[in-house]
Formats: C-alpha cells, sequence, structure tokens
C-alpha cells in the first residue's frame, strides 16, 4: 500500500512516500480502505518527537489518527460491519506506529462506527477527533449541560469549529474567541458571542458579559490562556485544558475545577456524532483539502497555526 512515513523524529522534510505491506485485520479488527486522513496538530507533535514520552513509538511511522472510507476486511468475530460499509474512525493505537496517511489502516471494531450518511470522505476525516476531543472534555469530563455558560477558546479552529456546535446543540450559551475575520465564521457556527482575542482581554470582555463568571472553560490553547482563564470562572466553575494540565493548586485557590483530557478512541461517541450531523445539528468546520503526496505542506500549515477548521489529505 501506499503510505507516508517518518524513519526518525525531526522536521516536515522526514516525510516521504513509501510503499509498506497492506495490513491484515486481527480478530475484532476491521480493515478500512482510507479515502480521507485528517490532518492535526498532533501529527507534527508526534513527527517532532514531542511525544516520545506518552507513547512508544516504532519506526517506519505513519502519521495520522483521523480516517473515513470503506470496510475492505473484517478480522474474526466482527459482526457490526460489512464490506464496503462507509465508515469513521478516530484511530490512535497504545503505541503510535500505523497510522491514516495510508491507503488502509486497521482498527478494533469498537472505536470504528458508520459515518453520517450526510457527509462525504473529507467531510467525515475532519471530524473524529476533533469531535471527541471536545465531546469527552465538555461532557464527559466538565459535565457540560442546558442552561450553563461556556468559554471556548480559538473558535475558529478544528477543535473549536466542532465544540462550539457541540456545546451550542446541548443547549448551552456559548462565547468564543478567534479573530476578526473568523468572526461571521464562528457566529455562524451557533457562537452567541464572539470576542476577538487581537483586540480585547478576554478576561475582561468575558465578565462584562457575565459578571459572575462561566460555568465552564474550554482550553485549546494553553501556557497565558490556560493561566488567565480561571479568572473567568464562577465559583465551582470547571477549566479543562487538552493542551496543559491546569494547576491543581491554582484551581482549589480560586475555588474551580480543573482536569486536562487527552481524546480516546470510542465508537459509541462516534455513532452519536453521526446522528447530530444527520439530524442537521453539527456540520464540517470549513476544510483545506490537499493530495497525500503533499503531506508534508499539510502539517507546515498545522504547524503555522490559524487554519480555519481542518486540513484533510485526499488518500484515494
Amino acid at each position: 500500500m501506499r503510505a507516508i512515513v517518518i524513519d526518525g523524529f525531526g522536521g516536515a522534510d522526514r516525510l516521504r512516500s513509501a510503499e509498506l505491506p497492506t495490513p491484515a485485520p486481527s480478530s475484532g479488527e476491521v480493515l478500512i480502505r482510507v479515502a480521507c486522513a485528517g490532518v492535526n496538530p498532533v501529527d507534527w507533535k508526534i513527527r517532532e518527537g514531542m511525544l516520545q514520552t506518552q507513547f512508544q513509538h516504532h519506526f517506519p511511522l505513519v502519521p495520522g489518527w483521523d480516517a473515513a472510507g470503506t470496510v475492505a476486511a473484517l478480522g474474526e468475530g466482527v459482526a457490526d460491519f460489512a464490506i464496503n460499509d462507509r465508515v469513521w474512525a478516530y484511530c490512535r493505537k497504545p503505541e503510535v506506529q500505523w497510522g491514516c496517511y495510508a491507503e488502509f489502516v486497521t482498527m478494533p471494531a469498537e472505536a470504528v462506527a458508520m459515518m453520517p450518511a450526510s457527509f462525504d470522505f473529507e467531510q467525515a476525516a475532519a471530524l473524529p477527533l476533533v469531535g471527541l476531543t471536545s465531546w469527552q472534555a465538555l461532557f464527559d469530563t466538565a459535565g457540560l449541560r442546558e442552561g450553563q455558560t461556556v468559554l471556548i477558546h480559538a473558535g475558529a479552529g478544528g477543535i473549536g469549529s466542532l465544540a462550539v456546535q457541540l456545546a451550542k446543540s446541548a443547549g448551552a450559551t456559548v462565547i468564543a474567541t478567534a479573530s476578526a475575520g473568523n468572526h461571521a465564521y464562528v457566529g455562524d457556527l451557533g457562537a452567541d458571542h464572539v470576542l476577538d482575542y487581537t483586540a480585547e482581554d478576554f478576561v475582561a470582555a468575558t465578565r462584562a458579559l457575565f459578571p459572575d463568571g462561566v460555568d465552564v472553560v474550554y482550553d485549546t490553547i494553553g501556557g497565558d490562556v490556560l493561566r488567565r482563564s480561571y479568572r473567568v470562572l464562577r465559583q465551582g466553575g470547571f477549566l479543562v485544558s487538552i493542551v496543559d494540565t491546569p494547576s491543581a493548586d491554582e484551581a482549589a485557590r480560586v475555588g474551580v475545577r480543573q482536569a486536562f483530557v487527552f481524546v480516546a478512541p470510542n465508537g459509541d461517541q462516534l455513532r452519536q456524532l453521526a446522528a447530530l450531523v444527520d439530524a442537521g445539528r453539527v456540520r464540517p468546520p470549513a476544510i483545506t483539502l490537499m493530495p497525500l503526496d503533499e503531506a508534508a505542506d499539510a502539517q507546515r500549515l498545522s504547524r503555522h497555526g490559524h487554519v480555519r477548521g481542518k486540513i484533510v489529505l485526499k488518500v484515494a
């Protein structure tokens, strides 16, 4: 099969095209013929060796954790799928080596789901990681529910684009940060208030809207943004980050809760997300589609930041 690989950690120039054996599904696994693969910041972080202490890595290493395609083969005991079913999956495995920048990838069946009937492959490839990340952060961890308020940082990005929609679909009041050029886009996704982080202090602007503070802050940036986010929460509110681990001491000092979330594969949640899509309550983010052979440029673009929505690689 055709794939993009790295043979060691380093810059984007380490990415190369290769021919690898097509994997065979083990018992309980699905072999996916990948049509499109999503590009996420974690891809270049893996390439640069930033996650060496979190996961075992093996070379040659195929990046990519977002896949949409069709079922090519079924391992023993898999009865919920049929050949040629249109599926999507968040393809993170315990050890990092065989990702989605390839024509085929295997995953345990419980992590795979039928993709939304209303989506094409490039739209479906844009959602698994960002959709599950926001689902697990906002609902499973922070317990966001109808009637609450949430501040979502970087509302125009891949994660933020989904988070705004999921929070709105749950009945929350949504505040999001975005540059002025993305205000219309984020507002159209469902944000009730959009703050220009380049021109105003998000702490003061949020407190002006909600003097008692918000119920949840969803941090997708880390660093100083995370540290300042404690100041916009109400007493007992929740700061959840997907970038840095919030300080438990600081959270206790100001009377709020905190957590760091690293997304896990979950086929059941992908099915729930597909139902929201097909009901018209969630739509794909803006997509920049690039061919698989331009994976290096795609990762450079992702690393540069300020991408509206998601970058997706067309594999087949």
